[in-house]
């Protein structure tokens, strides 16, 4: 029934993933999947258009392994959904989604994290090279 598919929606918690974190499954060989699954159950994955986009990018102005990993970022993220955001750049566009979803930012860049905080969101990061903790 459709009630039954809205509910189970409302019981994952959204995921907004920016370029950061989608590179550091590859760099540092973290299964993204099963550390969610781990810190917060049910949840869904967001990728902001501007994310994709970023990756593109990066496929192809890249060289050697930073080139393969950003290759291989947009073949794993074909899976999630990518959301528009109303042309906001990266780190903008990764905020606006997570908290229009309140959902959940997963970043490794530092400064992201930190605007993340200021708008009370939960920030997803990588801790020491194989562990991802929620702050």
């Amino acid at each position: 029934m459709a009630s039954d598919r809205i509910r189970r929606d409302r019981d994952n918690k959204v995921v907004v993933l920016d370029s950061s974190t989608i590179l550091m499954i590859f760099e540092f060989s973290i299964d993204l999947e099963d550390e969610l699954r781990r810190l917060v159950g049910k949840y869904r994955i967001i990728i902001p258009k501007s994310i994709f986009k970023e990756l593109e990018l990066l496929s192809n102005k890249l060289d050697g392994k930073k080139k393969i990993n950003a290759k291989a970022s947009l073949k794993f993220i074909e899976k999630y959904d990518v959301e528009d955001s109303n042309d906001l750049d990266g780190d903008s566009s990764v905020l606006f989604l997570a908290k229009k979803h309140d959902g959940i930012v997963a970043t490794n860049d530092r400064e992201l994290r930190k605007r993340a905080k200021d708008k009370k969101l939960n920030v997803i990061y990588l801790r020491g090279k194989g562990k991802l903790v929620l702050d």
